[in-house]
């Protein structure tokens, strides 16, 4: 028998399909920002559901910015928003010189506790970060109903979130005012490094598009690919250069044709896992409410290991990873991280709920390219780790 090699945690699925799109792009001659790129920012609109407007950026970590910019926040603002994230959520708020407020978690849904919102808010908060943790909607509705009473933006980190859904409405349609999907390379689609801004409102999709690409007042593909003399721009503001190449438009054209396929399989896994791991202790991770309104992207499947697990959290990863199998934590609460910690003055005892929480977390892997091999592997190699560890209690 052929020792077997290690799984990872993650791996983009890319197929000949992918491929053949990439190559077509190289071939045309434009590899920046283009007419891929357009193609691909009107279908993500459609895949939505239409009535937005969408805005292709290089990275989710540049959609939040520009989102937040373009929603006005600027110096000694403060932004509501979570701990549980990586640090990309917070990292945008100080870019504009604006504070993030961060608030801990609902141990039942593992995205902030809306309940702590209120509490949090004061003369300087002008916005609220949301994160749907794992692609597990937050509820919209009561967040907006918040942000509505004290007239405060909305800004949907939906890096996880893609294909999401909560009452019946996919993540980018309720009344925030913008949302901001990746496509990293682990992501439930990828453009290898890209995203994408949502949103209903022409004004924040004026000003992010501006500012996309260093504050100029028209896109460059649109001065290139004239047959008239279009050479004279207007540099309106200091922008950035966030734009997402052809390049990149082109592999998220044909992953997004996919995205429906990889929803089932990640759904079809989670429940695999759910089902073949639920005698071990193990917390297994939040599920939707409400099967038939509401669906989780499953971009993430975490587990907490419970005390009669007796095993700690790092030794639990070492053993998988002696056997073979990545594993990953998501996330180390922002309120541990040192700048954070350090900057605003956080403690644990403030966030009990995220520190219980990450102290035990693990991320297993799921992911399209995986096969039921891989995770019967997975899911094999749980059982015998905890199985013995629990055998050697004294």
């Amino acid at each position: 028998m052929t020792e077997r090699s290690f799984l990872p945690f993650a791996l983009p699925e890319i197929d000949e399909s992918d491929i053949q799109e990439v190559v077509d792009t190289l071939r045309s001659g434009w590899v920046t920002t283009g007419p891929k790129t357009k193609k691909f920012e009107e279908k993500f609109a459609q895949f939505i559901g239409g009535n937005v407007e969408a805005i292709a950026v290089n990275s989710a970590t540049a959609g939040l910015h520009l989102a937040l910019e373009a929603c006005g926040i600027t110096h000694d603002d403060e932004v509501i928003t979570t701990t549980l994230t990586f640090t990309a959520t917070a990292e945008t708020v100080r870019y504009l010189g604006a504070h993030p407020v961060f608030v801990d978690i609902d141990p039942n849904t593992l995205n902030l506790d809306i309940n702590q919102i209120e509490k949090k808010i004061t003369k300087k908060t002008k916005a609220i970060v949301v994160v749907h943790m794992a692609g597990l909607p937050c509820d919209m509705v009561k967040v907006i109903a918040i942000a509505k009473k004290h007239n405060l933006k909305v800004i949907e980190d939906a890096a996880h979130a893609l294909p999401s859904k909560i009452n019946d409405i996919v993540i980018g349609q309720h009344e925030s005012d913008a949302v901001v999907y990746s496509f990293y390379a682990t992501k439930t689609i990828t453009t290898g490094e890209g995203g994408m801004i949502v949103t209903k409102d022409a004004v924040i999709a004026k000003r992010c598009r501006i500012m996309r690409l260093h504050g100029i007042s028209r896109d460059a593909f649109d001065r290139y690919v004239s047959t008239k003399p279009s050479w004279f721009y207007e540099v309106v503001a200091p922008g950035f250069k966030y734009n997402l190449s052809d390049i990149a438009s082109s592999l998220g054209i044909s992953q997004l044709a996919k995205a429906d396929k990889f929803y089932q399989k990640r759904f079809a896994m989670a429940m695999r896992y759910l089902n073949e791991l639920k005698d071990l202790p193990i917390k297994m991770p939040p599920n939707v409410i409400n099967k038939e309104t509401d669906v989780h992207s499953w971009h993430l499947f975490l587990i907490n290991l419970l005390p009669e697990a007796n095993i700690t959290r790092d030794d639990f990863i070492n053993q998988m990873s002696e056997h073979k199998v990545g594993t990953s934590v998501h996330f180390i609460p922002l309120h541990i991280q040192p700048y954070w910690k350090n900057e605003y003055k956080l403690d644990n005892a403030d966030f009990p709920h995220a520190t219980k929480y990450y102290e035990n977390a693990v991320s297993l892997p799921i992911y399209t390219k995986m096969t039921e091999d891989d995770q019967s592997y997975v899911i094999d190699t749980l059982h015998k780790i905890l199985r013995k560890s629990m055998s050697n209690v004294s």
